[in-house]
């Protein structure tokens, strides 16, 4: 074992999907598990999934439980993570999977969260590409603060930005619409999340404008085109425990026949992000358990726009799997390293 690695928030969704990543992983091994509420008890009582660590003790989630590791991952509530992030020494890698650290403009964390802004860390989308060439993966090699990236964030980023990149897309009437898991919802009971609610039903939520992605999407499509963008945005809940189908669509710029080759080069040689066969569409069946993300982009000349789909799996690719990601790079190890890209099908 390598990096020791202590998990805030273990109890939840999230960091069950970070401690069963990281019982794969070669060199980063599971140090102290901690919660809030569910301090004291086992894990194996919310996880049982996890064999291997069902008698670890859950540890209240303070700074003193946290210290002596090399790394720490913070699965905490948005507006959690900033306080016991800033009680961390300054040698230790820290990654915040929530909301905390992601914004760069106070302003928008103002309007949308309605709390004093934490600042910005290092984002973690590796993937991300840049106005002007490069990838947001530059910024993460020695970085010793990550922000992880919102779930429903990474499938439109995903999907749209190599457009945006090569200025085949407009940036000033991007549509999304997303079909999301009912995890991403956390694990916290909710009514509209029982069984008997969701079930058999899909429903919109976040309508007009108001869902806390939105700032964050718009910052890294601004990033990779390089102009502000505007963004229309409805994620729907569907009957699904995981996984977010996101289909983003934008006014075609240019040639229609120099469309695919934009998503082709950008994702050429990325080990996570796969630009499917012409004609055959993502589904989030495909990317269960997997730390990918399937694309695939087409021309809707009627319209004149361009659609793109991507499919990932919230806990992994959108979440845990982006962690573990990031925290590959920031350490330098091989950035792959003990992460599926084989998912679990049917």
């Amino acid at each position: 074992m390598g990096a020791t690695v202590a998990i805030a928030g273990a109890s939840g969704y999230a960091g069950g999907e970070l401690l069963r990543l990281l019982l794969a992983h070669p060199e980063l091994g599971v140090g102290t598990v901690t919660a809030h509420s569910k301090a004291g008890e086992r894990l194996g009582g919310h996880h049982p999934q996890l064999v291997e660590l069902a008698e670890r003790t859950l540890e209240p989630t303070t700074a003193e439980a946290l210290a002596g590791h090399d790394v720490v991952i913070l699965a905490l509530p948005h507006g959690a993570s900033a306080e016991i992030a800033a009680q961390l020494p300054d040698d230790v890698l820290v990654l915040d999977c929530g909301a905390d650290h992601r914004l760069t403009d106070a302003a928008a964390w103002q309007r949308f969260y309605g709390t004093e802004h934490a600042g910005s860390w290092p984002y973690g989308l590796p993937e991300l590409v840049l106005a002007g060439g490069g990838k947001q993966r530059d910024a993460l090699p020695g970085a010793r603060r990550v922000a992880v990236p919102g779930c429903n964030v990474t499938a439109v980023t995903l999907a749209l930005a190599p457009g945006l990149a090569a200025g085949v897309v407009a940036p000033d009437d991007i549509v999304a619409v997303l079909a999301c898991g009912t995890s991403g919802a956390g694990k916290s009971l909710k009514p509209h999340l029982l069984a008997s609610e969701i079930m058999g039903a899909a429903t919109p939520y976040a309508v007009g404008g108001v869902h806390r992605h939105i700032p964050e999407i718009q910052q890294n499509l601004q990033l990779a085109g390089g102009a502000p963008v505007t963004l229309s945005f409805t994620p729907t809940l569907v009957p699904m425990s995981r996984g977010i189908l996101a289909t983003v669509t934008a006014k075609l710029t240019g040639d229609a026949d120099t469309v695919r080759a934009a998503w082709a080069d950008a994702y050429a040689d990325e080990p996570f992000v796969h630009l499917l066969p012409e004609g055959r569409w993502p589904t989030t069946a495909a990317v269960l358990g997997a730390n990918t993300a399937h694309v695939q982009v087409t021309v809707d000349e009627t319209a004149g726009r361009v659609v793109a789909i991507a499919a990932v799996d919230n806990l992994t690719k959108g979440t845990a799997g982006a962690a573990v990601q990031s925290a590959n790079l920031a350490l330098g190890l091989p950035e792959t390293l003990g992460l599926p890209v084989t998912g679990v099908a049917p």
